[in-house]
């Protein structure tokens, strides 16, 4: 039923000023409150509509923001078609040549009919006096999605006041001018807003546009107003399942009720809608035994739940079930077979000396290969008290890889005998135990192989003193064979002997010098020199084994000292004598070095030309006496070590005495002199003896 509600306003107000509002232009009521009826018939009238311009209303014309309405020339509000759904409100323009107004119709459910009557009285411009008017009314628009064609397709329009000649309305927003562009338009002289394609609410729910009128430059007279459109939603979206495929788990033999897994499914229209309302149910169980109704789901909840008896629940029957090809179930399997070897006893050979995976132990388990209860643990409980075996499960293949660890001997012992055990990585359930079937013996046997002879010790060690004379003997090696069973003999050979100082005999093994051994060798590294030998036994083929001999060598003082520079310039009017300092080095080890003696050959003559003088214990400093003349002068010079016996070393200096003007030596004229001391003290002796006869 449709009901109407008529505001009226106090007679007694209306008379207090009938002599101001003789005749009032424009709708006599501003606002109509309507209850939402089911459904709004075509060619029925909602309700009738007083305008008076007070001058006769020529002209008078109507205009509704809800294109499916229009107010005939009485004022009669009526529905153009059969409506079910009309908004919130409807705004009705109308206009003369004298006047004009706008009047506003509210739609409200039932529940809501009391608070806007409340909120209508409430306000002092609802009475009697006329509303301020609006100049643009855009009331929301309301659009089903996924509409037929033909487009565009009127849904709506806004209603401006303003009369402006040469007045437009302007639509913009996204879905107008901004992406997605062009879906919505607006007739600028009739204000008609049409839709231009198709809508997808599961793509943009609603749009915000706004409206404004312009004048005839394209100037902003009024707004802009925000016109809303909401997109109805149309159940035209599948439900989908948001993850999948589904995999739920169940422990065999389960008690009937228990909850599997849960399946949730999404639908994209509208949730607040019966569209999104979803219900589920099990269209097909594959395998079909034990029971076709192994499962129920929660036709709201999505739950699913066994509801068989729990002896039905046997992984060893049916390891899986399928739900429609939508969701795998998967009975979990309960540790209730233990593991068994396929055998009782497996046979290995292993050559002495190697390591490594001799043989693979296989075993059989009736327990789902993805669990704990089929993954097999092996343990070797007898005949391993060395360690020399380890065993170790393949974790594709389930078998026990046995492994040598430690290099077995033949001639120590040439069979083995292991005892092992197969469990299950979970516990066996209770009333389930491990039989006999759970272990088993592994038969090893030894193979003897030629083995290389072994020194004692290696590396082998010892300390001789440098430069000792060649032939002295350094050490005699010690080398046996393995093979006790075989008696083979051993001979002996350098492998590697950098500096080419040593020989082997080749029957006892006795290493004798070949050259001196020099401490100071590049070959000699930390004072230690390095040479291989090789231990040779006859077998068939030969088997080699190889020996690191480290000979230390002691010092001895067998390196004279060096000096330097040897060479040295100063200007021939140096005013400072000290002319260079002089430093010394020995390639020996203390005490054979340092300190050092530096001394100056014994000067003749009338004047002594220089002098050394010691800094410290490897530098000294020569000094001249006095000026000398530009020329190359060779000074003798003899540096001695600390060693016992001390070693000297005697070593010219060549002096350069040079010309010094501006900073720049120039050692040029020098070159053709050269001035020996000796041949100064040679000279000086021969005057000396001439004027003496």
């Amino acid at each position: 039923m449709l009901k109407v509600y008529f505001l009226f306003f106090p007679q007694v107000l209306l008379l207090a000023c009938a002599e101001d509002l003789e005749c009032v232009p424009g709708f006599q009521q501003k606002v109509f409150y309507i209850e939402q009826p089911f459904e709004f018939t075509e060619d029925q009238p909602v309700l009738n509509l007083k305008f008076d311009d007070c001058k006769g209303n020529n002209k008078l014309n109507f205009e509704v923001s809800n294109p499916d309405f229009k107010v005939e020339r009485d004022g009669s509000l009526v529905a153009l078609k059969n409506i079910s759904e009309a908004g919130r409100a409807l705004f009705v323009h109308a206009r003369s040549e004298h006047a004009e107004d706008m009047a506003e119709i509210l739609i409200v459910g039932a529940h809501e009919k009391h608070g806007a009557l409340k909120e209508i009285f409430k306000t002092e411009g609802n009475l009697g006096i006329p509303r301020q008017k609006r100049a643009i009314l855009a009331t929301p628009i309301l659009i089903p999605e996924n509409q037929r064609p033909p487009f565009p397709r009127s849904v709506g329009k806004v209603i401006s006041s303003e009369g402006a000649e040469g007045a437009k309305f302007r639509l913009s927003g996204k879905g107008v001018d901004q992406d997605p562009k062009g879906i919505f338009r607006i007739n600028e002289i009739t204000g008609d807003v049409s839709v231009t394609r198709a809508l997808d609410r599961e793509a943009i729910a609603s749009y915000e546009l706004e409206v404004e009128v312009t004048d005839i430059n394209g100037k902003t007279i009024d707004g802009p107003v925000r016109l809303d459109i909401s997109v109805i939603d149309q159940n035209d979206n599948r439900p989908m399942f948001k993850e999948g495929p589904y995999v739920g788990h169940v422990m065999e033999g389960s008690p009937t009720g228990t909850t599997v897994m849960r399946m949730t499914a999404f639908d994209a229209d509208d949730s607040s809608t019966d569209n999104a309302l979803l219900r589920y149910n099990i269209l097909k169980q594959t395998p079909t035994k034990p029971s076709p109704n192994m499962f129920y789901i929660d036709p709201e909840k999505g739950d699913i739940v066994t509801v068989v008896s729990p002896v039905l629940l046997d992984r060893e029957v049916s390891e899986h079930f399928h739900i429609a090809t939508t969701a795998t179930i998967l009975i979990d399997d309960k540790n209730d077979h233990p593991p068994e070897f396929t055998k009782k006893e497996f046979q290995a050979t292993v050559k002495e000396g190697v390591t490594g995976v001799i043989v693979n132990l296989t075993v059989g388990d009736k327990d789902d290969p993805a669990t704990g209860a089929w993954r097999a643990v092996y343990t070797i409980i007898n005949g391993n008290p060395g360690q020399s075996f380890e065993i170790h499960t393949n974790p594709q293949t389930n078998e026990g890889m046995l492994s040598v660890v430690k290099p077995l001997d033949y001639e120590i012992s040439a069979f083995h005998t292991l005892l092992i055990k197969v469990e299950n990585e979970d516990p066996l359930i209770p009333d389930i135990a491990y039989g006999p079937s759970s272990t088993a013996t592994v038969q090893i046997t030894v193979e003897d192989v030629n083995e290389g002879p072994v020194f004692h010790p290696n590396p082998m060690g010892v300390t001789k003193q440098e430069n000792i004379p060649i032939g002295s003997v350094v050490l005699t090696v010690n080398a046996t064979d393995p093979d006790t069973l075989q008696h083979q003999t051993i001979r002996y050979s350098i492998y590697k002997d950098p500096a080419g100082w040593l020989e082997i005999n080749p029957t006892n093994g006795t290493i004798g010098t070949t050259a001196i051994l020099d401490r100071e060798s590049p070959y000699v590294r930390d004072d230690k020199y390095t040479a291989l030998f090789l231990a040779i036994d006859s077998g068939n083929p030969p088997a080699t084994g190889t020996g690191t001999l480290h000979i230390t060598l002691e010092d001895v003082n067998d390196n004279v000292p060096s000096l330097y520079p040897t060479l040295a310039k100063v200007c021939d009017d140096a005013k400072d004598l000290r002319v260079v300092v002089l430093g010394a080095s020995d390639k020996d080890l203390h005490p054979n070095t340092d300190p050092f003696k530096f001394e100056l050959s014994k000067q003749s003559g009338p004047e002594k030309l220089w002098r050394v003088t010691k800094i410290n214990n490897t530098h000294a400093q020569v000094i001249l006496l006095q000026n000398l003349k530009r020329a190359n002068y060779n000074i003798p010079i003899s540096v001695t070590d600390s060693g016992k016996p001390p070693l000297t070393n005697n070593t010219e200096l060549k002096l350069q005495v040079c010309s010094c003007k501006k900073s720049k030596m120039d050692c040029s004229a020098t070159d053709a002199l050269h001035i020996s001391v000796t041949l100064i003290l040679l000279s000086l002796i021969s005057l000396f003896c001439k004027s003496f006869l």
